[in-house]
Order: C-alpha cells, then structure tokens, then sequence
C-alpha cells in the first residue's frame, strides 16, 4: 500500500491529477473521499479494504465538478468495468481519468463471485484466480419457462421496492429514472404490482451490466438480482459478441441502427 500512496502522492504533487478518489480507514470506519493536493496528509488513510464502493457513479459525479480535469481513481477490476462503461456514455464529462490498480484478494474474489477480481493495471496487489459460480443460473436454464417465471414471481413478490439495487449501481446513470415513471411503477405499492420494476431494471442492463455484484449485495431482501443481469450478459455476449466493460471501443450492439443495408452509430 506504501507504494501506491507514493504513486498518488507523486502524481498529485506533479500536476498529472487535479485530485484522487479511493477508500479510506478512519477510526475503523471505510469509506470514499476525494482529496486533492491541498489535503494531501488524508492519503495516509487510504486502504483496500475487502469492503466495496460503487467509485464509479461517485467518480461521475466528481468529473462533473471539475470540467477537463484529469482525476485519479483507486479502481479494481469491476471499477474499471464501469469507468470503461461511464465513458462510452459520456458520463464523465470532459474529465479524464488516471486509474491507479488495485487487485482483490482471493477472498474477496470469492466473497464477490468476481470472474475478473483486478484491473488491467495493477498497482497494488497480486492477481487473484477468477471465481465464477453460476449454479443459479445453471439451475434456471434447465427449467421450464413455467417453473422459471414461478420462481422470478416468488422472488420479485419480496422487493419492498427500496431502489437499493438502482442507487447503488455503477452504471444507472439516466437522469429520469423509468423506475419513477409512475405510469410504469405506481407509487405506494410494495411489492410492486407486476414484475414490471424489475423487467425495466433488467432491460437496462442488457448493455451495461459490468457483473460488480452490488446490486445483490445492496439488496435487503436478497433476491439474486444478479443473476438476471448475468443472464442478460450472456445473451449479449452469444448474439452480438458484445459484453459490457471490455473495451473502451466495442459499441453496443443496442445502440446501433441498421440502415440502407449498413451499420451506423
């Protein structure tokens, strides 16, 4: 970790970034902060804790604040994922990013479930072997569309409708949420009414799922939201080869219109 503090200390003392997002242990508590070279002694805090944050919708944010600066960011693999995914929707503004590495721990590649626990850049740490458990998914292919929907219904029947899974989540980043739309999703009705709520959610990730896993894990009711995205992927990836947070200029497949016998963008 020494490292890596030196790495950012050197970059904020140098100009190379106007400031740092990443995590930070203070009195037993972790939690984001973004400093800048005015408050440079805060970096002695930083830490990778096991504990995860979604720095990518907090990075946007940031980027917004401060137009055409360059801002560093602690990312492990699955915020790399969503910064890659951020961009490709001009979500960071005209704001570049410096990433700064940091590799999971094998045991927080299991706790996650994470098939790809680094960054392509490692600065702190040592690569973990990837974890892929998809028993669920598996399980839910084998069944019958009627069994399948039975179970979805079951599960969506526990949302108490707490935009937990929205909040939380990298890559939600509309301005106008179709979950408020309340010709949609009428408000004051918990569970909601129809599994609508959650198709929108799914639809949306299609092509922006980065598999982070927060969704899931935010969710108080512990319906495995993710791995409806999971499956969402997968579909993507079959049909269009396209699979979100894999490269800065693969272009999604859903955003791209044929005409007169041509793809455009």
């Amino acid at each position: 970790m020494e490292e890596l503090k030196k790495k950012v200390k050197q970059a904020l003392e140098e100009g190379k970034i106007h400031g740092f997002l990443g995590l930070k242990a203070d009195e037993g508590d972790i939690s984001p902060f973004f400093m800048t070279k005015d408050n440079i002694a805060e970096l002695e805090k930083l830490t990778a804790p096991d504990g995860r944050y979604s720095l990518g919708k907090i990075l946007s944010r940031i980027a917004a604040q401060n137009p055409g600066k360059a801002i560093g960011v602690m990312v492990r693999g699955c915020d790399e994922r969503a910064i890659i995914e951020l961009t490709k929707a001009s979500q960071l503004g005209t704001a570049s990013t410096v990433q700064f590495g940091v590799a999971c721990t094998p045991q927080t590649a299991e706790k996650c479930n994470c098939p790809q626990p680094y960054p392509s850049t490692i600065d702190f740490g040592e690569k973990a072997k990837s974890v892929n458990h998809g028993e669920l998914l598996t399980k839910l292919e084998q069944m019958s569309v009627e069994d399948r929907l039975a179970y979805w219904m079951a599960q969506f029947d526990k949302c108490i409708k707490c935009y937990g899974c929205r909040n939380i989540c990298p890559v939600c980043y509309c301005q106008e949420c179709t979950l408020e739309d309340k010709n949609l999703v009428p408000g004051g009705i918990v569970p909601p009414a129809t599994p609508v709520f959650h198709f929108i959610k799914a639809m949306h990730m299609a092509d922006r799922c980065i598999d982070c896993g927060l969704c899931e894990a935010t969710c108080p009711s512990n319906i495995p939201l993710r791995t409806i995205y999971r499956h969402m992927r997968k579909v993507m990836q079959e049909l269009f080869d396209y699979v979100p947070g894999r490269a800065a200029d693969d272009k999604s497949p859903l955003g791209t219109l044929e005409e007169g016998g041509r793809l455009i963008h």
